[in-house]
């Protein structure tokens, strides 16, 4: 037992550890790297944050190293939840689920989203903006990090469904946030207590700075790079909404401690059309074809992806249940396709629900319609079952490889990049190009092609210095090229260790700077989460790479 470990147990209900084998677990997410925590806090209640964060503030000057870093499920993949000193776990005690009506749920950041979702399935509605990891992921980080997922690009991102946010600020106290007009902004502007300050002050930044933060902002459907200044007042609506600065804030700037989430209405109706493309010839027109008809979710992977499921049916179709007979049945017509067609270079998925089969029915006749004038065919699968198999493939391909590929691991480092969907045809050449520069890296390439989202998890032998060499060189040229075209290196995992050393390249020093000060306005002591948003240095991620898995 430390010595941080004595005096943190003497001030908080909930539990305080620093064995060896918690502070290893914790010293993980599903990133790259490797940092080890002091302590790691598992507390109860409010007032055992409101604890933390006075201790803290009051030792601050004696150890500058003292900070708190908020941790729910720890399945962040770019060590946003990672600290040298005291981790905050959340799931062991705010897992509670609140109040469900027929169009908002109330959570604590520590309730699994599975939980989540089963219960919002019970009123016939769902938060659409889960993420892939939805079965292990937690709500904390989904707000925190301003998820999305497959059904992002109808729906949008967790930003839009962000209602309210109860969250422990640096001066030890809990604050509600939500949508104000201007008149409501004026009573918080008024108080004369750190409230009023944080309002005050960052209004006045906005203010101040509202054409430039509004041309900042990401010409993308989908953004989870540096603090959301740009939606926060709405000169034109009269509105100011500090929910949409603490939505993918990381945890920079308070601990949260509940969200009020506004709900959608699960459709009934469903059917997936498949396309198998030999090239990207089309892809442009293909794009233009299938966006305008509102789909739920237009996915794609890509033929390395294909492969590594024919190479390991067997353990794809394991998710799928059955005997070897009956699978081999359900994936019948598509070896038939590959059998005709050969290997596709991409395969899109297009997923249409709607509240009846004659609105998805015109939908997928208008689009084939498209689809022929360009010599492009279309499989339509009417059963969700049939279905699901090009899901698992889409969904499981990342485990595979790391499960199927000996002594190399997954590096999620070039992993969610955006560009604007149309840009694909030429971005994607390039892309691959770049790419082919490395030719130890094994990947896959799959993502949200309607928003030009794309996930590449490359595999890699991290304990060789010279793989780890490629990191740094590889991430600095897939951003310059994602920025060229005006997007964003990061859509939906956020910034944590790998992202935030270049914020600055991507929005400028200006804007920057205006990052800077938030932060400051927020936690003039930098409590929350050092080194993430602001801060960040390369040199710093760089060394805290693992070794080892």
């Amino acid at each position: 037992m430390n010595d941080l470990q004595n005096k943190l147990k003497i001030i908080i209900k909930g539990d305080v550890l620093s064995d060896d084998q918690t502070l290893n677990n914790y010293s993980h997410d599903a990133s790259i790297f490797e940092v080890k925590p002091q302590v790691v806090v598992f507390p109860k209640d409010v007032e055992d944050l409101k604890a933390l964060v006075k201790f803290v503030k009051e030792n601050k000057s004696s150890d500058s190293s003292l900070s708190l870093t908020a941790r729910s499920a720890g399945t962040d993949m770019g060590g946003g939840p990672l600290s040298e000193s005291i981790i905050v776990e959340f799931t062991k005690y705010f897992n509670k689920i609140g109040e469900i009506t027929s169009s908002f749920a109330t959570a604590q950041p520590g309730v699994f989203y599975r939980d989540f979702e089963t219960e919002t399935f019970k009123k016939g509605l769902f938060f659409p903006s889960y993420p892939a990891s939805k079965d292990i992921c937690a709500i904390g980080g989904i707000i925190n990090n301003n998820s999305g997922g497959e059904k992002s690009l109808k729906y949008g991102k967790t930003q839009k469904y962000v209602m309210n946010i109860k969250a422990v600020l640096s001066d030890g106290n809990e604050y509600e946030f939500r949508k104000f007009d201007e008149q409501e902004l004026k009573q918080k502007m008024n108080k004369q207590d750190f409230e009023g300050e944080i309002y005050r002050k960052t209004f006045d930044l906005i203010d101040k700075n509202y054409d430039l933060l509004k041309d900042a902002k990401p010409k993308v459907s989908k953004n989870s790079a540096g603090y959301y200044l740009w939606d926060i007042y709405d000169k034109e609506e009269g509105t100011f909404d500090l929910t949409q600065l603490f939505t993918g804030a990381q945890g920079t700037l308070g601990l949260m401690t509940e969200a009020q989430l506004k709900l959608e209405s699960l459709h009934p109706h469903y059917e997936l059309a498949t396309i198998f493309l030999k090239d990207i010839e089309n892809l442009g027109k293909i794009i233009d074809a299938v966006l305008p008809l509102n789909p739920e979710s237009f996915e794609v992977y890509d033929d390395n992806t294909l492969k590594l499921a024919i190479k390991y049916f067997y353990s794809f179709a394991g998710h799928l249940g059955g005997n070897l007979f009956s699978l081999f049945f359900r994936f019948l017509p598509e070896f038939k396709l590959l059998i005709t067609r050969g290997i596709p270079k991409l395969v899109l998925l297009i997923e249409f629900n709607e509240p009846n089969h004659e609105l998805i029915d015109q939908k997928e006749e208008e689009l084939k319609k498209k689809l022929d004038l360009l010599g492009v065919k279309m499989n339509v699968i009417h059963k969700e079952k049939d279905a699901e198999k090009y899901w698992i493939i889409r969904r499981e391909s990342f485990n595979l490889l790391r499960q199927k590929i000996h002594n190399k691991h997954t590096a999620p480092f070039i992993d969610d990049f955006i560009v604007p969907p149309h840009s694909l045809v030429e971005f994607l050449p390039k892309l691959e190009a770049i790419l082919a520069k490395y030719p130890s890296l094994i990947y896959t390439i799959a993502g949200h092609i309607g928003d030009g989202n794309f996930h590449i998890i490359p595999l890699m032998d991290i304990s060789d210095p010279s793989q780890r060499e490629i990191i740094p060189v590889l991430e600095k040229e897939v951003n310059d090229l994602v920025l060229s075209y005006k997007g964003s290196i990061t859509a939906e995992h956020n910034d944590g260790l790998i992202r935030s050393p270049y914020l600055k390249d991507m929005y400028g020093e200006k804007v920057y700077a205006l990052f800077e000060e938030v932060k400051k306005i927020f936690d003039p002591q930098n409590i929350f989460n050092p080194g993430k948003k602001v801060g960040a240095t390369l040199e710093y991620s760089m060394s805290h790479i693992r070794t080892s898995y």
